[in-house]
């Protein structure tokens, strides 16, 4: 039943300069099993250990309610909708804040102005009273009173700058695009749900 001493040295090299093998050494050296028939030459027993990787395995969802719930199933599938909307506006503010592009107190190229204007500026809230009596340009600086913070600005035409937030903008155009689902989703992304 077990291997002549010689056959499992050679079989295990590191272990030739042993005369006695440790009972966990033995242990993890396994031999494999054969069942045999007169007519079948020998066939290895499947073991768990030949079973494919769990990983092509579906599991179930962790919360039943995805499954069972065709309103969170609507609402999970509305989420994506509204992130895949907002995430290149959102990914290009933050590029333009802190990707080092743009020093303080520098204005946007007309590229990213034209952008931030249209997609951001033209949402927020106070929109008519932040544009005042025209844009000049829009510019990165820090916040007056929080100068960790680098925030947007509008130039505008009678040299008055102001800054605004990207996000009141973002949560007034998903309040505007999407109103059934705007509140929830600004509640889940966003940590001040500001108006």
């Amino acid at each position: 039943m077990t291997a002549p001493l010689p056959l499992l040295l050679r079989a295990v090299p590191h272990l030739r300069h042993h005369t006695t093998l440790p009972a966990t050494v033995c242990s993890l050296v396994r031999r494999p099993s054969y069942t045999t028939t007169a007519a079948d030459p020998p066939h290895p027993i499947k073991t768990d250990d030949d079973k494919p990787p769990s990983s092509t395995k579906r599991h179930p969802p962790r919360n039943p309610k995805w499954v069972n719930d065709p309103d969170y199933r609507k609402w999970k599938d509305k989420e994506a909708e509204i992130l895949l909307d907002i995430d290149p506006t959102t990914l290009l503010i933050k590029d333009i804040l802190h990707s080092g592009r743009y020093m303080d107190g520098e204005q946007l190229t007309s590229t990213d102005q034209k952008l931030v204007v249209d997609k951001l500026l033209a949402y927020h809230p106070h929109s008519e009273d932040k544009i005042g009596c025209g844009i000049d340009s829009i510019m990165v600086d820090r916040h007056p009173q929080f100068r960790n913070s680098r925030c947007l600005f509008v130039v505008r035409t009678d040299g008055v700058w102001i800054d605004f937030s990207y996000q009141k903008c973002i949560r007034a155009y998903i309040r505007q695009k999407y109103p059934s689902y705007a509140e929830k989703f600004i509640k889940e992304h966003y940590k001040r749900s500001s108006s």
